[in-house]
Parts: structure tokens; C-alpha cells; sequence
């Protein structure tokens, strides 16, 4: 027997962890330099928290250390109980490092138990729905090796893709270049990010205005969906209700899948993307991580096109009117000259 955990950023539902018995090693994040951990997403209030964000509120996180592993794993080793830890991306986070670090102290204290951690390469319900997965291999009765080996080959075909309403907050956590930002929020330009092959996330298209990145989300649906009708899929939001409802329109023209599974981001991984934040999780093909949409990097080469076509205009300009200005100059000196 072995027991399925997590972590915060798996996003999932307080009573479906409850219902489904998933321990969660709890994040902290800070408000205004108060300590809150993250342990009851139920309580959470999603509204005032990201309103708050926009009303100027600093929200920061800190590294979970390998303790906080040692104390949630314990318990269940303690009890006979081998450990199937379902992890956050390595990619955006520490985290997964620590709970290395614990699993290898246990393993000493514990030789005769297995403990396997999973980086899932995702967040969110990226992670959350691994999780799901977890849970249906231990329903089932399969070992944990095999359960293991499953989410391994699963999570490379997890795709995540999201938008963002405000650059600001992935510009502050180094997410884009401060001119990058300054330039989408005078321009309205809306990217779409993904999570890479290694579990980073990454900028592989621009978009101007929100709506024309909501579709852009459901053409990466369409493209790289895998078998819609038969999984669920997740979404997740951060606080931008009426484009879920409008995303979720659209998904279901094409390929609708069985089941939408949608959450408010929760406040840790939430504090990094930002208010008004749109994602969109799925099983799809594996090509995803490492591919940009050939439509939308044709967009995205144009926008950039077009922003150096107008920079040399304007340089070609401004150094134009300085020779009609230094050529003026000339010709009145010649004309007081003759005088």
C-alpha cells in the first residue's frame, strides 16, 4: 500500500483531496510581509485576494525546506506506508529539489519502504491533473513502481498553456525583460506561455487583446488534444470568470472533452502570474512542450518585424532632419558670410 501526496500548487479542491485522501505538503506566501501558509484552499478568497494584487498589495513566496517534506512523508512511513509524491515543475521552483533532499534522509531511516517523487514538469492543474492519475493507479491497486513509471511517461504529454493579463507580474519574477513588458502594456499585447520540455515556462507567441488570446488558447487545444472526449481537462483562473466561461464556448465546438475540472488559481502560484491570469490544461502530443504554433510565431515575428521596421523609420527620419537642420544652418552662415 502507498500513499499519494502533493503539494499546494497542485491546485486541486479541498474536499476532492479529503474525498480522495491526498495529503498536501503546504506552501507559504507572504502578505505584505505577514507569513500565511497554504493549507485550506476552501477558505481562500480568490475575489479579494487578486483585487487586492491590483489595488497595488506586494505578495512575495519563500522555499520550502526539506523539512516540511521530512514532516508530511513521515507519518505515512511510520505507519508501513510506501510514498507517491506527485511534485511541482523543477523548472519554476525549488521545491522539487528539497523533497530530494528529505527523500534521501528517510530512505536511510526507512530502508525497507519506497518513496518516489514525480516532477511533474507542470503546475497547477497541469500537476493537479497527475495527481488525479495518481490516485486512479492506487484505486486500482497498482504498484507503486508501475504508478510511477506511468506519471513519468504521462507528464511529457501534460500540455499547459496560459495568458496573462498584466506583464507586470512576470516581468517582476523575471518571467520577460522590462522593455518587453512596457511594450505589451502600451501595445495590449497579450502572450501565451507554456510549459517547455524541461518544465520551464516560456513566451512563444504575442497576441493583441484579450479575446484573440483566449482563442489563441483553444487553437492550441485543437491542435495538440489527444483523445478530448475520453479525459478531463483543467482550468484554471485567476479571478477572470467571464473568460472562463467564453473559453470554455469555444472548447467545445471542436473537440469538447469529457469533463472540465476548473479551479481559482491558489494564492502561491497565483501571486506569480497575476490577476486575470487564464490557463488551459490537457493530455495531449508530447510535441507540444517543444513546438510553437506556426500562425502564431508568423504573429509574433511580424509584431517584432514591424517594431524595427518603425524604430529604423524613425531613426532614418531623425537622422534625416538633423542634416536639414545642420544644411540650414550651413546656408545662413554663407548667407551673413556674402553680406
Amino acid at each position: 500500500m502507498y500513499k499519494v501526496l502533493t503539494d499546494t500548487s497542485a491546485n486541486l479542491d479541498q474536499q476532492w483531496l479529503i474525498d480522495h485522501d491526498v495529503p498536501v505538503i503546504p506552501f507559504h506566501y507572504y502578505v505584505n510581509g505577514k507569513d500565511n501558509t497554504c493549507t485550506n484552499t476552501r477558505g481562500f478568497d480568490g475575489k479579494a485576494f487578486y483585487n487586492a494584487m491590483r489595488a497595488g498589495e506586494k505578495v512575495t513566496t519563500s522555499q520550502i525546506t526539506p523539512q516540511a517534506f521530512i514532516d508530511g512523508f513521515k507519518p505515512w512511513l511510520d505507519q508501513g506506508q510506501d510514498i507517491l509524491f506527485v511534485s511541482m515543475s523543477s523548472g519554476i521552483s525549488g521545491s522539487f529539489s528539497q523533497s530530494q533532499s528529505a527523500a534521501r534522509e528517510l530512505e536511510e531511516a526507512y530502508p525497507q519502504r519506497k518513496i518516489r517523487l514525480v516532477d511533474t514538469y507542470s503546475a497547477s492543474l497541469g500537476e493537479g491533473l497527475l495527481v488525479v492519475k495518481a490516485v486512479e493507479c492506487r484505486d486500482k491497486g497498482t504498484p507503486i513502481e508501475e504508478a510511477f513509471e506511468l506519471l513519468q511517461e504521462l507528464r511529457h504529454s501534460m500540455c499547459q498553456v496560459f495568458t496573462v493579463d498584466d506583464l507586470k507580474y512576470l516581468r517582476n519574477t523575471g518571467r520577460l525583460s522590462n522593455m518587453a513588458a512596457l511594450v505589451g502594456m502600451v501595445l495590449n499585447i497579450k502572450p501565451l506561455l507554456k510549459g517547455d520540455t524541461e518544465g520551464k515556462i516560456v513566451s512563444f507567441a504575442k497576441l493583441r487583446g484579450r479575446k484573440k488570446a483566449v482563442i489563441g488558447l483553444v487553437e492550441q487545444y485543437d491542435k495538440f488534444v489527444r483523445n478530448a472526449g475520453s479525459q478531463m481537462i483543467g482550468i484554471a483562473h485567476a479571478d477572470c470568470q467571464e473568460d472562463v466561461d467564453y473559453l470554455i464556448s469555444l472548447l467545445k465546438r471542436n473537440n469538447p472533452p469529457k469533463d472540465i475540472m476548473t479551479v481559482m488559481y491558489e494564492p502561491v502560484t497565483g501571486s506569480h502570474v497575476g490577476p486575470g491570469t487564464l490557463a488551459l490544461f490537457f493530455f495531449g502530443d508530447a510535441k507540444f512542450r517543444g513546438a510553437s504554433d506556426s500562425l502564431l510565431a508568423s504573429i509574433t515575428q511580424r509584431v517584432d518585424e514591424g517594431r524595427e521596421a518603425l524604430r529604423s523609420t524613425i531613426t532614418q527620419k531623425v537622422d534625416e532632419g538633423k542634416e536639414a537642420i545642420r544644411s540650414t544652418i550651413d546656408q545662413i552662415k554663407g548667407g551673413r558670410g556674402d553680406k
